[in-house]
């Protein structure tokens, strides 16, 4: 983990074209907005420093690559000030919807605001490596608060807990998004056995797999290429109506001179995973669009 108060490189200021043509309405659904902080501060209890990654440099950065609409996902180093996440949606004239961080002190009276607000989802933390933690109660009340929004519940969380969740995930009445590939290690192939879990809880009709993450995998965890785009499709094929992708811009934890992905380079990857154009208008387009709604 860096140290916090060193700031280390920023996201790649050039992204090139992706080697497809995204479609009309390509929607990334998981990006981070971090400052500029003297707007809107980091909190004292980060983990890290990102560099500023303000709301402009990233339309300018979805404009080149060709994604037109997109979830913006509430980072830790704002803490509960959702301030920078408000700023974003109201300059984005109708293409941004927002993720809030799991907070047990928000009120259904509060939830309903925030939708208003344009938020379409909540995110829990459970990775012990990001500080966070797993309380069953805590995370029922807070579903249970969300049944007047209609909000998708979003776990970032390891593949152990998801094993040892698993039903607790199936019983969920929500929307339930698994981030960044469940964690799962290409390394280890398609018959081992947490990806079979993950597979059969994806046959759930409320569990959705973001396919997203590759460039921690390839930088900073040594997955090689192709052993992800095996996983993408193994995930595709099992549910193709509820896979869903995103940038994860501005690439948290990978920056480093030299690991830096290219954004336009990270689309591209989606052509890999699936080749075919109307699969990957679902996951670009009909798919986050059924999940999160229109909310211009």
């Amino acid at each position: 983990m860096a140290d916090k108060m060193k700031v280390p490189f920023p996201p790649d200021p050039n992204p090139r074209k992706p080697k497809f043509t995204p479609p009309p309405g390509t929607t990334d659904t998981h990006f981070h907005i971090m400052g500029a902080p003297e707007r809107f501060p980091f909190v004292d209890s980060r983990l890290y420093t990102p560099p500023a990654a303000p709301v402009e440099h990233y339309f300018s950065m979805a404009k080149a690559i060709g994604m037109e609409r997109g979830v913006m996902v509430m980072p830790a180093v704002h803490g509960f000030d959702n301030r920078v996440m408000h700023d974003a949606i109201e300059k984005s004239e109708g293409q941004l919807c927002g993720m809030i961080r799991a907070n047990i002190n928000l009120t259904e009276a509060d939830n309903k605001k925030l939708h208003a607000q344009g938020v379409r989802g909540i995110r829990f933390n459970l990775r012990p490596a990001l500080e966070g933690v797993f309380d069953k109660d805590e995370m029922l009340t807070i579903v249970h608060r969300l049944r007047d929004v209609p909000w998708a519940v979003c776990l970032h969380i390891e593949l152990d807990l998801i094993l040892q969740q698993a039903e607790l995930i199936r019983r969920l009445d929500k929307p339930v998004i698994i981030d960044h590939f469940g964690q799962v290690d290409s390394r280890k192939g398609l018959d081992q056995p947490g990806l079979k879990v993950v597979l059969d809880l994806m046959g759930e009709k409320h569990v959705w797999m973001k396919i997203s993450g590759a460039d921690r995998k390839l930088v900073v965890e040594g997955e090689p290429y192709d052993g992800i785009v095996a996983m993408a499709r193994a995930m595709i094929a099992k549910a193709p109506d509820r896979i869903i992708w995103g940038t994860d811009w501005p690439h948290a934890y990978v920056y480093e001179a030299g690991k830096m992905i290219n954004d336009g380079d990270l689309l591209g990857f989606v052509a890999d995973y699936a080749p075919d154009d109307a699969q990957r208008r679902k996951i670009l387009v009909d798919n986050p669009q059924r999940l999160f709604g229109y909310w211009r």
